[in-house]
């Protein structure tokens, strides 16, 4: 990489040229170049990825490999300093050849069609007719519809390359025409080589730990990396003799200082509202962002949970001595199933963070949730405070027994913790025995669940299992759920509590974004439809309704051999 006079942003100025430009994604770049240099080429590519993982440039590479008029080296490609004119014309987007298409601004059909009409002509001047379909998962599925026979038996002069970041839209019958590449997110330890590299050649004054935090604020994405740093050297030009400290970093992007983060989350482990609180404020004052914040929660609360599941934590690039000996010292006060809840409500959090106006306040109000749920030391308490979380907020929350209307208002938690006691010194011990004494209940499916809260006589639950609960997944101990407007509020709490009543283990019930199945009702109305038509097929009632030109099928009863 030559630095070169052009005044581009650095995104753009250190694009890949050549294969091994690609950075993390070596074995892909090895495949593909082995595949061009020994004329296997698939008719079409699929690359999928994150963002900034090189996507567009290896479709762009691929165009030029095929094209290349020298190949004079063991890149597939010629020279960068005595480039041919395909090579030239492809990296600058200009080549009559090689279309590029942004599919998410032509998604529709006839865009497709004119795609296809022109590929039927053979290519002008160039070896192939290459089209690079860019957010590829954005066309519709009339335009995939269109494309589907091209793709099948297409010229043999036209190859298509898809880029897309959701491979999952793209409808199954295009996989399996598509010869697949997966980018992976590009480990930290490159992406902080890479940039370190940049910045000597750009003789930015930037230090290695500001460098590290670029890296990590990229998530695996070299063009983020780069962006950052690009926008790190605009500060630094301002002042040529200053060194871009780690702080001013931080500062830049909005990140918290992660010692201060440690000994806020030690406030909030200790119950230490006002100091915790206090270390928010000023983190606030600095200009933290919400999100990122968040993250870097989750992000420590994984290393608590690393330290205390597998022992120390090996020192790498990316965590100092400082931070490892207060992640040492802090997590010996901590336990894994609290450390599961703090994940749980830092998650919820940040899907709040999208609807509220005061991400300040949501982060104020997130602080008091993580110490509340610290202080309530009863296990079944937490279980229930995470359920109930699920479906509702916790300023709807009510946990207060009907039959003990002498709990004192002014203390939430407590009530809590004593409304627990007093239903567990009711229940645990008779549930306990039972569950020694009577053999424990299978529930090996959803229908055995349904028919169990039949059997008990748990209409609520059943009726809601039956209507307004969509199956994700059954395995046993864990079920995943979608579920409609009408289901209850309290129906993961109930559920959770009889399974463990019914079966003497916790079942984990979790709620899922996909669609999942119909629900059991539906299910048995379409059953009794088909069941219907198929009879209406049969000679029986053919013969009745000529019959009885009025009558109508309704049911059908199936008579069981005794």
């Amino acid at each position: 990489m030559e630095k070169t006079k052009e005044n581009k942003i650095l995104a753009l100025k250190y694009r890949p040229k050549i294969f091994k430009d690609l950075i993390g994604q070596e074995v892909i770049a090895e495949t593909i170049l082995n595949a061009i240099k020994i004329g296997k080429t698939p008719n079409a590519y699929l690359l999928s990825g994150i963002r900034g993982t090189g996507k567009t440039s290896t479709a762009r590479l691929i165009a030029k490999a095929l094209n290349c008029s020298k190949n004079t080296n063991e890149n597939g490609l010629c020279d960068e300093k005595d480039s041919c004119g395909h090579c030239r014309e492809i990296e600058n987007s200009n080549h009559i050849d090689v279309l590029e298409q942004d599919a998410a601004t032509a998604t529709g059909v006839d865009n497709i069609r004119d795609l296809i009409e022109n590929s039927k002509y053979n290519p002008t001047n160039a070896k192939y007719k290459v089209y690079i379909l860019d957010e590829a998962h954005a066309l519709s599925k009339n335009s995939w519809q269109a494309l589907l026979k091209t793709l099948e038996e297409p010229p043999s002069k036209l190859r298509f390359i898809f880029a897309t970041t959701e491979p999952r839209k793209v409808p199954v019958t295009i996989l399996s025409r598509c010869q697949r590449f997966d980018l992976r997110r590009v480990s930290l330890e490159k992406i902080f080589n890479h940039i370190k590299k940049i910045s000597e050649i750009e003789k930015g004054k930037i230090s290695d730990d500001s460098l590290r935090l670029l890296a990590r604020a990229s998530e695996g994405s070299v063009r983020d990396g780069i962006s950052l740093l690009d926008r790190a050297l605009v500060f630094q030009s301002l002042n040529p003799d200053k060194i871009i400290e780690d702080k001013d970093v931080r500062r830049m992007l909005g990140l918290a200082d992660r010692s201060k983060l440690i000994h806020l989350l030690k406030f909030a482990f200790e119950g230490d509202e006002k100091k915790a609180t206090q270390h928010l404020r000023e983190l606030m004052e600095d200009g933290l962002d919400a999100k990122n914040f968040l993250n870097d929660i989750l992000e420590l609360i994984y290393l608590f949970s690393r330290r205390i599941n597998l022992g120390p934590i090996e020192q790498d690039l990316f965590i100092s001595e400082g931070e490892l000996e207060l992640i040492d010292k802090t997590s010996k006060d901590l336990n894994i199933e609290d450390l599961g809840l703090f994940w749980q409500l830092t998650l919820k959090t940040i899907e709040d963070l999208k609807v509220v106006s005061n991400e300040n306040v949501a982060l104020e109000m997130y602080l008091m949730q993580l110490i509340h749920v610290k202080n309530i030391e009863d296990h079944d308490a937490k279980i229930n405070f995470s359920e109930s979380r699920s479906i509702t907020s916790l300023t709807q929350k009510k946990l207060v027994d009907e039959n003990n209307n002498d709990l004192n208002p002014t203390n939430p938690a407590k009530n809590q913790l004593k409304n627990m006691e007093q239903i567990k010194t009711l229940t645990n011990k008779n549930l306990e025995n039972k569950i020694k004494k009577d053999e424990k209940i299978q529930v090996r499916s959803f229908s055995d669940l349904i028919f169990l809260t039949e059997k008990n006589k748990e209409s609520e639950l059943k009726y809601d299992l039956e209507r307004n609960v969509k199956l994700v997944s059954f395995e046993n101990g864990k079920i995943a759920i979608n579920f409609n407007e009408n289901l209850n509020k309290n129906f993961i709490k109930n559920l959770s509590h009889k399974l463990f009543e019914w079966t003497g283990i916790r079942w984990i019930i979790t709620l899922s974004k996909e669609e999942g199945l119909k629900t059991w009702h539906q299910e048995k109305i379409d059953e009794k439809a088909k069941v219907l038509r198929k009879e209406k097929q049969t000679e029986v009632f053919k013969e009745m309704t000529t019959i009885f030109p009025d009558a109508e099928l309704i049911d059908v009863k199936i008579e069981k051999d005794e």
